[in-house]
């Protein structure tokens, strides 16, 4: 009777993703050059064929750092146009309920009132300046901004949401962190949040934001940890979806921290299973290559015992 019921569960996710008409296999793709943590070139393991809304997805991992990834993906004009009609209505469909930008404004809401209150003991000084990389309609900094009594700007690459933040009073440039030149600006606290995930880059935005973070001061980033989200769902498939080209584990993540010249300098773990970094600057580092090497390998192991009691 259990499987019955999620089968028909399953079936009507189904119907209602067909109906939004988006074709993701027709769509324009283009493989990865090789992994964005390591570099390397064909050393990844293809580990899903198909994405949690049925899509032809193939996720790989790197046997170099264990960093997993979408090869082949949408390409950023295909990105562009998937946020701008696609997304929301996918996401919607696929939970059943309504997923929009004033739902997410009042779930944001939420989301920054415990980051601030997490943050707030952590930082070496209260800091007069936010940004918020990929920020939105400003909700998260515009939280913190009154929490903390600091001044905020956003960064994000829609102008029409850009504008409501704008209302609200903060600083808005339009853009993406790689492309973003602030000159000789920097912020004390910078916020990438619930984005890192989304990136086409996630090298070369850590790197920027690593420029915009002031000395002294701090950047938070979070991740949604693949190896915490595998274990929930129990399958590789139910964990890929075509809108987060990377999917990174507290080991990725670290080592790509410490490429760009942070170091951790506290965690914390929510039920949904999204792991953020409280980071300091520090003198770039090579990350402990065999390590993750060493971890890539039992990551694919426990996949592949995965897949085969499933």
């Amino acid at each position: 009777m259990l499987a019955h019921g999620m089968h028909a569960e399953g079936s009507t996710v189904a119907k209602r993703i067909a109906a939004l008409g988006y074709d993701y296999g027709a769509q324009a793709k283009e493989r990865s050059a090789g992994c964005n943590l390591c570099g390397a070139h064909g050393h990844s393991d293809a580990v899903a064929e198909q994405d949690r809304y049925g899509y032809p997805a193939t996720c790989v991992v790197c046997r170099r750092c264990g960093l997993a990834y979408l090869s082949p993906r949408l390409s950023a004009t295909g990105y562009t146009h998937f946020y701008a009609g696609v997304y929301r209505p996918l996401v919607s469909a696929y939970h059943g309920r309504r997923i929009d930008a004033e739902s997410v404004q009042l779930e944001q809401r939420g989301y920054a009132a415990r980051l601030a209150t997490f943050l707030r003991p952590l930082l070496p000084f209260p800091p007069r300046t936010i940004l918020d990389v990929g920020g939105s309609t400003g909700v998260v900094a515009g939280v913190l901004a009154a929490r903390l009594d600091a001044h905020a700007t956003v960064l994000d690459p829609a102008p029409d949401e850009l504008a409501v933040a704008a209302a609200a009073g903060m600083e808005t440039f339009a853009g993406l962190a790689e492309d973003f030149d602030p000159g000789e600006r920097s912020w004390d606290l910078v916020l990438l949040c619930q984005t890192i995930d989304h990136l086409l880059d996630v090298g070369a935005t850590l790197a920027a934001l690593r420029r915009m973070t002031a000395a002294g001061g701090r950047a938070f980033v979070d991740i949604l940890d693949l190896d915490l989200v595998l274990r929930r769902e129990g399958s590789i498939e139910r964990a890929v979806k075509v809108d987060h080209p990377f999917y990174l584990t507290r080991s990725t993540a670290a080592a790509f921290f410490a490429l760009s010249g942070y170091m951790i300098v506290a965690e914390c773990l929510s039920d949904d299973g999204h792991r953020g970094f409280v980071l300091a600057p520090a003198p770039c580092a090579e990350p402990d290559w065999p390590a993750l090497g060493a971890g890539a390998e039992e990551f694919l192991d426990r996949l592949w015992a995965l897949c085969r009691r499933s």
